[in-house]
């Protein structure tokens, strides 16, 4: 039994109750952490604890006492009754078994896997439940699990804004290639078949031993034969890297300047790399990017200069606004990441698309710039890698336009604490730029009637991380115009 069944095994999770008990106390251990993302999971699981609290009482006849009670059940480990879940009750699941996967410790990755079975014990077609397992089991080094979580999660959404089908098809080229290279070595080492059955960990113990008191010829077989061994017994992704890294290491350190030595060293090393390429990214159809034209913060301003421009919120309001016309009337539409076009509210045209970095929602659609946002120029670069369709866009805003508001406006954490939202730091480059003699935000009420997005984003939660009221402030202070539907800054 691999690592990941023992692991799996021990949290099979299902019920809900059981799993609000495992949150309550997992949310004792917290207390006092000074880890950042433990510090992020306590708070989403009082946020958990506050949403089963408020619950509705149907849900649970004995909840009378709400979090409380709960927290005290956890201690004297009393079995309650059976609940349902509700919306508010499962997007806080969801958002408590998010965090524990980015916290990647053990304790907390067996959380999310408690987490995750609930979840679609629950609501066996919840499109965030699958994508959580398949991202959880991924890191657990269970491919073939995160592969089939992936594919259940495709088969219930129309629009793949994460990027779920290039991944799979990543994964599946990974796995293609790391079975090329495992032949490339049995045919290098054909001696190694006759320890390929294992037990891997043994052999390739034994190996290391003989390799330690100088007797390569006799190492070899065994390290390739526990390589192949490992394989086949179908062990985590995450040990078999490990091991087939530390193999061509040690390949490396005995081929000196033997020139056969290194020729034979080389195939497998590429081999290697593109098998580690295609685990990261997947395959990349066009590395030029489609032609796009790179943009700097100058060659935007050229672009701007002199338009009228309106931006147009993802709200309630927007969505029944009967505005579409009155929006198409601009020189420039600008529109935010996972935006809706329904011509007759919200307009048809989008000139300038908006977005973060970390999901991929409207990428595929046409418009003239896209303007991608992100904090951290290494995730920034990788995301465009990953995600950005070629053709879909004649401009792309370079790394002058990252990110707006720290790195134009210079507002750092002191100035501006929470992290600015897409459309923030996309208002902010234009009052900054100034060179619009109309600039309007059509439905911005910050999501007071509530988010009209693609229909694959609806059950995204508006983020905490950002602080609205902040934003709110800020535009007021410059607006020169406000109705019910327009706030106009020019």
């Amino acid at each position: 039994m691999t690592s990941v069944q023992n692991r799996r095994a021990r949290t099979r999770g299902g019920e809900l109750d059981d799993c609000l008990h495992a949150c309550a106390t997992h949310s004792g251990k917290l207390v006092g952490s000074l880890d950042r993302r433990r510090i992020d999971l306590a708070e989403k699981l009082r946020q958990l604890l506050v949403a089963w609290s408020l619950a509705p009482a149907a849900a649970a006849p004995d909840k009378a006492a709400g979090a409380t009670a709960l927290l005290k059940r956890a201690v004297k480990g009393a079995a309650p009754a059976a609940p349902t879940i509700g919306n508010e009750l499962l997007d806080a699941l969801l958002a408590v078994g998010n965090k524990a996967l980015d916290c990647g410790y053990d304790d907390e990755l067996n959380l999310a896997l408690v987490v995750s079975d609930t979840v679609l014990a629950q609501r066996k077609n919840s499109r965030a439940g699958w994508r959580l397992r398949a991202r959880l089991l991924e890191t657990l080094g269970d491919e073939s699990g995160a592969l089939e979580a992936y594919e259940r999660y495709l088969k219930l959404t129309d629009d793949d804004g994460f990027g779920v089908g290039a991944r799979i098809t990543g994964m599946r080229a990974a796995g293609a290639k790391e079975r090329e290279l495992l032949r490339v070595l049995r045919e290098q080492c054909p001696q190694a078949t006759e320890f390929e059955r294992g037990p891997a960990t043994d052999v390739w113990a034994e190996g290391l031993a003989l390799r330690a008191a100088g007797d390569v010829e006799a190492a070899e077989p065994r390290l390739v034969g526990a390589l192949l061994a490992h394989a086949a017994e179908d062990a985590p992704v995450n040990d078999r890297q490990e091991l087939v890294a530390q193999y061509l290491d040690l390949r490396r350190r005995s081929a000196g300047g033997d020139p056969a030595a290194l020729t034979r060293l080389t195939g497998a090393v590429e081999l290697w790399a593109e098998y580690r390429r295609l685990r990261m990214r997947g395959p990349v159809a066009d590395p030029t990017f489609g032609g796009v034209q790179w943009m700097s913060l100058g060659e935007f301003r050229n672009q701007i200069t002199g338009k009228s421009i309106c931006l147009i919120a993802n709200s309630g309001r927007v969505g029944a606004s009967s505005m579409g016309a009155d929006i198409d009337a601009y020189d420039l539409v600008v529109r935010f990441n996972s935006y809706r076009i329904d011509p007759k509210h919200t307009g048809s045209r989008t000139d300038i698309h908006a977005t973060i970095h970390k999901h991929g929602f409207n990428w595929d659609q046409r418009v003239t710039t896209r303007l991608v946002f992100g904090g951290i120029s290494g995730d920034w670069k990788h995301s465009l890698r990953n995600r950005l369709v070629p053709g879909a866009q004649q401009y792309l805003g370079d790394e002058s336009l990252r990110w707006p508001v720290r790195n134009i406006g210079r507002l750092g954490n002191e100035q501006w604490s929470s992290i600015p939202t897409s459309g923030f730091n996309m208002l902010f480059l234009l009052d900054f730029l100034d060179v619009s003699p109309t600039l309007d935000l059509i439905g911005f009420d910050f999501y007071e009637s509530g988010a009209y997005r693609m229909p694959a984003a609806m059950k995204m939660p508006i983020t905490s991380v950002h602080e609205y009221t902040s934003e709110k402030e800020w535009v007021m202070q410059r607006a020169q115009s406000v109705t019910d539907m327009r706030i106009s800054l020019r």
